[in-house]
């Protein structure tokens, strides 16, 4: 009798498991939405662990949550158990109470008055109205569960959309304990703590779908599936971004990163335009570059014989030699390059301005208008409140809280700081060695492809110089190096700021990025600072060269090639911002899918299994809590790129431009399909990432001034063509002769002069001369090797473009700033107009409340006296106060 009850029971659950499609998320009563995941294996610590698991679980029940548990025999793996949690409308009704969210109680009756002009022509662009207003707009207030009949609750298991409910369970699971009552132990707390010592091995919310079909469920929203087909597919490059859809599938915090990155993509297109018309206008003007043409004359560049550029190793050479490199040159140093630079400290302050307004715009659309970082200070960290034993009363609560003792903080500060200096000393260090490689290679590149085979082929042999090999080689190692300690800071990054013990997850984040920005600046952008203000500024001359460690190191110091600087800065700046963008877009997509491919395999060997939606979910990757970090981190450090050394390279717009429509794409494609659903969260702004990007805007107007002042050419041309054209004329004719300076070289030393072999075949005795890249006086001169007074006036012009070209885009910046108002006009409009009203269906509310209330106390007698609780307002009083 038993055993056929035990089958009939056997075959009612799997009846029940079969109803279900593989993209239910209820609970088996097809009733109960499933609103959290969790999961866990049994292993051979298993007696402690199940005892934690049964009292968090046990403690759960109490708060009000509702649990059903997977046995691990309808797993596909038959190892791991799954614990659906569901939340009623109680405990939902409390904790919104708790969270102050906002929820609707009247339709919104503004009329829309935001069509554009001429709005036909963003029809191709343009997404279905359903996709792009999933909701109809409301009216909204914070949810009080003593005024529940105020807000427009129609069904109670559809009022709080998924997004809110898993946000709301993950609040109660993050704050839970794990401990007896008659047990002190209060560091046994929360959900992120059972993840860490192994009793869960994960806990996540449900998908709704599969991402490439509808859930067979009528009851499934489907909204992944959605998002897929309309977003995060590659051929949607073009179409605008569902944004409302994707903050009610996964909250305003990423809704907001994927605002500014479309936003921020949208304003690349206007500086991929400029930049390219300035690129253009450079290979327009190949004709007029008459330094290049004396370059590259037999008459003149072929008979310029240059000085050394390294000791021993290094020969006489030819100054038509770097033809190429000075046509190539030419490309990025012109007049367009001044322009660009001043372009671009003029785009940037449009582009934060313009971003506040759009952040103005969605605040008010997302509700998020009177949501402040004060809210979220009441929700303290777990860690938090679990290591802070100490307690001391809050004089704005009256309620005694956790804090961390003066002393025990400064000393985690302290250590911080000493770790966070000591990694970007490691950084510096690691960047000298690049550069003593650069010095020590340079050499044995020259000599080893002095008599290369490659220097006879048509088309390459005359671009591959010592110059370029060193260049090349040296960026890609510092690459090389930039990716590994990459890997590395994160985590002492992390660590160094669990240590700190930050009190709210706003600050902790706050923290780890000014950590994470500041080894990222440092480490990216080190090597650029290096080329564009470094190198060939400290080499003397050749009687009296400057060596990196002093002249026992044996390491002189880099000089630039008569093409100048300009062009090594342009090939450093495209090889680590390109190999940076192509890895980050290939790591990003591969490794998710690579990871999930492998971890479904058992799945797809035993198709009869039902592969429920929460093991679908569960072997997927996780996007953890600093995943929206890393997009923004990635994001600022490219935006750093275009501006800060844009001038010596004015495709870097249309690089990142492209790089961004990808980018959209992948990390769309990767969080709707390689990804569990992240626990939704809100933010009401792009935080600490607004003040980085302003103080990066500030200092490119500062590189981008000192790289056209000492990094180009651009400068000692115009003082030589206004100033020192000895016929007069307006023109660059003779200005290569101008800018070499002669030295004797029976003056070389002996650690300078080459070695016997190195000098080339035409090098004969009768060559007594070699020039240098300065302005100093001959030899034979009473001030022979002594700056002479053109140096004196380049360097004065230098100085005076920078403040001027300083002064002149820092007006233009602070002027746009003030004409560009941070919240648009109508906006404001709106949200005054939302408060008055929703003052005054509050006070007609509770009116109407408190007669019935009186009508009721007074057991049917008839009530004449208008209640003096609430006395009738003038409207401009109530809007007066509520503004």
């Amino acid at each position: 009798m038993i055993i056929s009850i035990l089958v009939v029971s056997d075959r009612h659950l799997s009846i029940d498991k079969q109803k279900h499609s593989k993209d239910s998320v209820f609970f088996r009563d097809g009733r109960r939405r499933i609103d959290f995941v969790l999961s866990y294996v049994d292993d051979k610590d298993g007696e402690r662990k199940q005892e934690r698991r049964k009292l968090y679980e046990a403690n759960l029940e109490k708060v009000g949550l509702e649990l059903e548990t997977e046995d691990k025999m309808e797993s596909d793996d038959g190892k791991t158990y799954f614990v659906k949690i569901h939340a009623p409308w109680e405990v939902l009704a409390t904790y919104a109470d708790v969270l102050k969210i906002k929820v609707p109680f009247k339709a919104n009756d503004i009329p829309d008055n935001s069509e554009m002009p001429m709005n036909w022509l963003s029809t191709p662009f343009r997404l279905p109205g359903h996709i792009m207003h999933p909701e109809p707009d409301y009216f909204t207030a914070p949810f009080n569960k003593d005024k529940s009949d105020f807000f427009l609750i129609g069904d109670k298991e559809t009022f709080f959309p998924p997004s809110t409910r898993n946000r709301i369970v993950y609040y109660i699971l993050s704050r839970c304990s794990y401990f007896r009552d008659e047990c002190g132990d209060k560091d046994k707390k929360g959900i992120k703590r059972l993840l860490n010592n192994g009793t869960y091995n994960a806990a996540f919310p449900l998908h709704d779908s599969r991402y490439w079909i509808r859930s067979r469920d009528p009851s499934c929203e489907s909204e992944r599936y959605s998002l897929y087909k309309h977003w995060a597919r590659f051929f949607s490059f073009f179409k605008e971004q569902p944004l409302n859809l994707i903050r009610k599938y996964y909250g305003e915090k990423i809704g907001i990163y994927f605002a500014w990155l479309g936003f921020y993509t949208e304003m690349l297109l206007f500086a991929a335009i400029v930049g390219t018309i300035c690129f253009v206008y450079g290979f327009l003007t190949y004709d007029d570059n008459e330094w290049s043409k004396e370059i590259c004359s037999a008459e003149i560049g072929g008979k310029i014989v240059m000085c050394p550029l390294c000791d021993k190793k290094c020969g006489y050479w030819k100054l038509n030699s770097t033809c190429n490199s000075s046509w190539q040159s030419h490309l990025f140093d012109n007049v367009g390059t001044v322009f660009f630079a001043i372009f671009m400290g003029i785009w940037v302050t449009l582009f934060l301005e313009f971003w506040k307004r759009r952040q103005a715009r969605l605040e008010y659309e997302w509700d998020l208008v009177d949501f402040e970082e004060e809210q979220q200070q009441l929700q303290l960290r777990p860690e938090y409140e679990t290591k802070c034993t100490n307690r001391k009363l809050n004089r704005i609560t009256q309620e005694m809280e956790p804090y961390l003792p003066i002393t025990s903080k400064c000393a985690r500060t302290c250590l911080s700081g000493a770790t966070v200096l000591f990694w970007i000393s490691l950084i510096i260090a690691c960047i000298i060695g690049v550069i003593a490689y650069r010095l020590a290679v340079y050499a044995a590149f020259a000599s080893i492809m002095k008599d290369n085979p490659t220097t006879h082929l048509q088309v390459v042999g005359p671009l591959i110089t010592p110059q370029l090999a060193t260049s090349v080689t040296a960026s890609c190692i510092n690459f090389v190096i930039i990716m590994i300690l990459n890997l590395m800071y994160e985590r002492v990054a992390v660590w160094i700021t669990d240590m700190e013990i930050p009190k709210t997850h706003l600050e902790y984040e706050n923290k780890l990025t000014v950590k994470m920005f500041l080894f990222q600046f440092v480490n990216y952008y080190s090597s650029c600072f290096y080329v564009a203000f470094f190198k060939g500024k400290f080499v003397g001359y050749p009687g009296d060269y400057v060596y990196m460690f002093g002249k026992w190191s044996k390491l002189r110091n880099e000089e630039c090639d008569p093409g100048g600087c300009l062009i090594e800065l342009t090939t450093q700046l495209v090889i680590v911002m390109t190999g940076k963008q192509v890895w980050g877009n290939i790591q990003e997509a591969l490794v998710p899918w690579l990871m999930n491919w492998w971890g479904s395999r058992k799945a797809r060997s035993h198709p009869e299994s039902l592969y429920s939606r929460w093991e679908q979910d569960h072997d997927l990757q996780v996007f953890g809590q600093l995943g929206l970090f890393y997009e923004y981190l990635e994001m600022v450090i490219q935006f750093g790129f275009i501006t800060l050394f844009v001038a010596s390279f004015p495709l870097a717009p249309l690089l990142a431009l492209i790089n961004n429509i990808i980018e959209v794409r992948v990390d769309s494609w990767k969080l709707t399909t390689q990804f569990r659903r992240p626990v939704a969260a809100k933010a009401h702004s792009i935080g600490a990432w607004q003040e980085i990007l302003n103080g990066m805007a500030i200092l490119s107007v500062v590189t981008n001034a000192f790289i056209v002042a000492f990094t180009s050419d651009m400068i000692p041309r115009l003082v030589y063509m206004y100033a020192y054209q000895p016929q007069g004329e307006m023109n660059m004719k003779g200005y290569i002769n101008n800018s070499l300076s002669v030295f004797n070289i029976s003056e070389f030393k002996l650690a300078n002069r080459p070695e016997d072999g190195e000098n080339p075949f035409w090098f004969n005795s009768s060559i007594t001369t070699c020039r240098y890249r300065d302005y100093r006086y001959p030899p034979g001169h009473e001030k022979q090797y002594a700056h002479t007074m053109q140096f004196w006036h380049i360097l004065a012009a230098k100085l005076a473009f920078i403040i001027i070209m300083e002064h002149v885009v820092f007006l233009v910046k602070f002027f746009v700033a003030w004409m560009i108002p941070d919240v648009p006009s109508d906006v404001r409009a709106r949200v005054k107009r939302e408060r008055y009203l929703v003052q005054e269906y509050l006070h007609n509310y509770e009116v109407e409340k408190l007669k019935i209330q009186l009508s009721q106390n007074n057991h049917g007698e008839e009530c004449t006296c208008t209640p003096m609780i609430y006395p009738s307002l003038p409207k401009h009083e109530v809007l007066s106060e509520c503004l």
